[in-house]
C-alpha cells in the first residue's frame, strides 16, 4: 500500500504502511514485544475471544460518546498512551500527536523519554488534556524537577509506570542494536541523560540507559512519596492483579491503568483485557480504571468499557498514524477508532457509554459449549 494509491481505512492499514516506511530499527522498537512476544499477541487475540451481545429495537438515533475522566469531559473514551521517542516516526513527534488528540477531544499522555520536551508539547497543544508519564530516576531531585515542570506546564495528572523492576528482554532491539538516531535527543534532559540512548553498545542502547539511570527498585512507598510531592492526581500504570489494584486504591491513587506495557515487559503475563474484569470488580467503585494494550477496533473499546474500563489508551496505533502523516495521520487513526466505536454503540443498542452493561459481552466459550 502506498500513501498515494490507497488511503488507509483501518488501524491495520496504517500499521502496514508504517512498518514499510520506518527504518528497521525504529519499526522494530515500536512494534516488538518481550521474549517470544506471546503477551504482545495475547493483547489482540484476547479481544477476539470476547463476543458482543447486542440488544435490538432500541432508539439509538442520537448518540454521544463523551465520558467524564478525572472530573473533565472528554469527547471520546479513546486517549493516547505514552510512547517514547516519537520523532523517529515523524519530525513533529509528540507535538503533532498531542495536537491531534486535542482535536479529537481526548487525553494525551507524554512519555518521560520523549523527543519533544514537556514545555514544547505544552506550547504546541495548549488546549489538549495532557498527563505526564513518569519513571523514577535514581536521582530523586531530577525526578522532583520533572514533576514540577509538568505541573508548571499545565499537565493534569502524573502516570507512574510501575511494571519496570527490570527491563523486558526485547530481542528485536538487541538484534538491531537499537540506538536513538544521533540527530534526536531525549528532550526532557541535558547531557548524557539526553544523548545516552544514542551511544552505540553491544546490544540495545535503551536497555543500557534504563539500567544506568532508572530506579528499578521502587515500591509502594515511592507511590506515597510521589503523592506527597505533587498536587496532581497520580495514576499507576502497569497493574494486572486485583491485589495490587487494592493496594493502589488504599494509597489513594487517582486511577489505575490496566496494562502489560504493550507486551514489552513480562512475557506470558495476561492480556490487559483479560486482567481488567478482576481489577474493575475489586476497585472500580473506588478509583477510575483505564486500559491500554491491544485496542485496534472500536469494538475493542466497547468490550473494555463493558468489562469496567472508563477509558482506553492506544500507543502503537497513534505512532502508525504519526508515521503516515504526522498530526493528520494521528487524527485519522483516532477518527477511525471513534467512528467504529460509535457504530458499535448503535449496533449494540447503546446511545452512550453509560448504556454499556457487563452482560453485553461474554467469552467465546459460552457459545462453544452449545
Amino acid at each position: 500500500m502506498s500513501e498515494q494509491n490507497c488511503q488507509p481505512c483501518s488501524v491495520a492499514d496504517f500499521e502496514r504502511f508504517a512498518r514499510a516506511k520506518l527504518p528497521s530499527s525504529a519499526a522494530g522498537y515500536y512494534r516488538s514485544g518481550a521474549c517470544g512476544e506471546h503477551t504482545l499477541a495475547f493483547n489482540q487475540s484476547a479481544f477476539q475471544r470476547i463476543r458482543i451481545r447486542p440488544r435490538v429495537l432500541r432508539d439509538v438515533s442520537t448518540r454521544d460518546m463523551a465520558v467524564t475522566i478525572q472530573g473533565r469531559e472528554v469527547k471520546v473514551p479513546i486517549g493516547v498512551a505514552p510512547t517514547a521517542m516519537q520523532k523517529m516516526a515523524h519530525p513533529d513527534g509528540e507535538c503533532a500527536n498531542a495536537r491531534a488528540v486535542g482535536r479529537a477531544g481526548s487525553v494525551f499522555i507524554l512519555s518521560t523519554l520523549s523527543t519533544s520536551s514537556i514545555e514544547e508539547v505544552a506550547a504546541a497543544a495548549p488546549d489538549t488534556i495532557k498527563w505526564f508519564q513518569l519513571y523514577v530516576y535514581k536521582d530523586r531531585e531530577l525526578t522532583k524537577k520533572l514533576v514540577a515542570r509538568a505541573e508548571a506546564a499545565g499537565f493534569k495528572a502524573l502516570v507512574l509506570t510501575v511494571d519496570a523492576s527490570a527491563w523486558g528482554m526485547r530481542y528485536a532491539d538487541a538484534r538491531n542494536k537499537f540506538i536513538l538516531p544521533p540527530h534526536l535527543k531525549l528532550a526532557n534532559f541535558s547531557g548524557n541523560l539526553s544523548s545516552g540512548v544514542s551511544e552505540k553498545t553491544s546490544g540495545s542502547a535503551l536497555q543500557k540507559y534504563i539500567e544506568d539511570v532508572f530506579d528499578l527498585n521502587i515500591t509502594w512507598d515511592d507511590v506515597k512519596w510521589l503523592k506527597r510531592i505533587t498536587k496532581l492526581p497520580v495514576m499507576v500504570k502497569g497493574v494486572l492483579t486485583a491485589e495490587d489494584a487494592k493496594i493502589a486504591a488504599d494509597i489513594g491513587v487517582g486511577g489505575v491503568i490496566v496494562s502489560n506495557h504493550g507486551g514489552r515487559q513480562l512475557d506470558t503475563s495476561p492480556a490487559s483485557i483479560e486482567a481488567l474484569p478482576e481489577i474493575s470488580k475489586a476497585v472500580g467503585d473506588r478509583v477510575e480504571v483505564y486500559l491500554d494494550g491491544g485496542i485496534r477496533y472500536g469494538t475493542d473499546v466497547f468490550k473494555a468499557l463493558a468489562l469496567g474500563a472508563k477509558m482506553v489508551f492506544v500507543g502503537r496505533p497513534a505512532v502508525w498514524g504519526l508515521t503516515y502523516n504526522g498530526e493528520e495521520g494521528v487524527k485519522k487513526v483516532l477518527d477511525i477508532l471513534g467512528n467504529e466505536f460509535d457504530t458499535t454503540l448503535a449496533l449494540a443498542g447503546c446511545r452512550s457509554p453509560a448504556d454499556i452493561r457487563s452482560d453485553m459481552v461474554t467469552h467465546e466459550s459460552t457459545y462453544s459449549k452449545l
